[in-house]
């Protein structure tokens, strides 16, 4: 849990048990329902040691990890989870049903609307407002942490891909690179984000996948990454020395569908590797220390711990490291839903304005996307309902639970736990084995 002192400064995070004893004594107020803040209200920050945290950070195109721990000589212990969901697709189709209506209006018969090419210029650095939207939104979470924990470093995660050596076919030498541990690992996260971690023969999931040549060796083929895929190891047995056409000769629609992926770009990669290097500009010029590394090195790094795969646990092992100790058994997952619209309308599917919608956003003292609790005493809904409501202007409001969602609780139930920040919050509970937790320190039990 985050503390702060009663001056309102961060100090070090403490575990969910802590503080609920500091706030049963009356040591403690609460802060912030979500994330859950608690501040002191008999210690200051000269009172107080403060060894200070980090932050890691696994940017991605939909999803982004992010990591709070504690690092004592490369051993890191895992104290929050938080993960990110961008919106960035719904800004990009809502930028393009924008462009598409605009386009109808200017070659239908309606008033001559001439086109303004002269104020399009772009600034140096200028992002795409769906890629522009993934790096505001992470580095708005990294300040807000910032206020809730003492940060000393970021260690973010820069590029997906080594493209460098990716592209270069073959080992590169003295300064241009020196092959190591991490020989590979850049070559098989590509192909796994590329081909959907699947095999490209027989689309089976789950199981472990072989780097395979689709022109291989014997016949001419190389090493470069257009000729590699993933298959299976009995699909990669089958094949043999065959050339993909030959191997699925009898199988035309499968050769279809691998010939398009192997040329369908890598979109969400390029967005990722987009996001890292302009995440990093960005985090650098805030006075925070910065230290970058690759996917590689991330997937290296879980390799060593034997560490299971996800958005969070990837931030947790960016960088260098020796070992990781411990990490969050629960994630919170914050969803970012928009503060709303200044559109009073609502579009037809032409684009004009079909219905008007009420020009005060607050009803009974409550907004859409507050967080709320609703506490109904008898009736088809009766019992506690807590989550994000949605307000009606009848006072009838619907309330988004973890569970569904809950419509028509009367407004004289619901009571106000946090004002709308333009996120959803859920939680969710980390993906780790009974090997995983057995092997695990106390601290592994930090719920956020």
């Amino acid at each position: 849990m985050f503390v702060l002192a009663k001056d309102g400064s961060p100090l070090d995070p403490c575990h969910p048990a802590r503080a609920r004893k500091l706030l049963a004594s009356g040591r403690a107020r609460v802060h912030r329902h979500t994330p859950f803040v608690i501040r002191l209200t008999d210690r200051s920050t000269a009172q107080s040691e403060v060894q200070g945290v980090e932050v890691g950070i696994d940017p991605g195109s939909k999803h982004t990890g992010i990591a709070i721990f504690r690092n004592a000589g490369g051993n890191r212990t895992g104290l929050y989870s938080l993960q990110l969901e961008h919106r960035g697709a719904l800004i990009r189709d809502r930028l393009a049903q924008r462009a598409a209506y605009r386009r109808r209006r200017r070659g239908t018969n309606l008033r001559y609307r001439p086109p303004r090419f002269s104020n399009r210029a772009r600034p140096n650095g200028w992002l795409p407002p769906s890629l522009r939207h993934r790096v505001d939104t992470t580095v708005s979470w990294v300040r807000r942490l910032s206020l809730w924990a003492p940060l000393k470093a970021v260690h973010v995660e820069r590029v997906a891909f080594d493209v460098h050596s990716l592209s270069a076919g073959r080992p590169l030498e003295g300064v241009e690179y020196q092959q190591g541990t991490l020989a590979g690992y850049e070559v098989r996260e590509y192909l796994l984000a590329k081909w959907g971690r699947r095999c490209a023969y027989c689309g089976i999931t789950g199981v472990p996948l072989n780097i395979d040549h689709v022109q291989p060796r014997s016949r001419g083929g190389s090493d470069r990454i257009i000729n590699l895929t993933l298959a299976c190891v009995p699909c990669n047995q089958a094949k043999n020395a065959q050339p993909a056409e030959e191997f699925l000769r009898q199988r035309p629609k499968i050769l279809a569908r691998m010939r398009a992926q192997a040329k369908a770009p890598l979109r969400d990669a390029a967005a990722a590797n987009t996001i890292g290097w302009s995440l990093w500009r960005v985090l650098a010029a805030s006075g925070l220390p910065v230290h970058v590394s690759s996917g590689g090195r991330t997937k290296w790094n879980r390799s060593r711990t034997e560490t299971p795969k996800s958005h969070t646990l990837d931030a947790l092992h960016v960088g260098r490291l020796d070992t990781v100790d411990a990490w969050p058994t629960w994630v919170l997952i914050a969803a970012c839903a928009g503060r709303g619209t200044h559109s009073r309308t609502r579009p037809d599917r032409y684009g004009f304005p079909r219905l008007r919608l009420p020009r005060v956003k607050q009803v009974h003292g409550f907004q859409t996307g507050d967080l709320v609790r609703a506490v109904v005493p008898a009736g088809k809904k009766a019992g506690t309902h807590t989550g994000r409501v949605a307000v009606r202007s009848t006072g009838s409001f619907n309330i988004t639970t973890a569970t569904g969602t809950v419509q028509g609780i009367h407004h004289r139930y619901v009571r106000l736990l946090q004002r709308a920040d333009g996120y959803a919050y859920t939680r969710k509970e980390e993906r780790v084995s009974s090997a995983d937790v057995a092997g695990c320190s106390p601290l592994d039990a930090v719920s956020p």
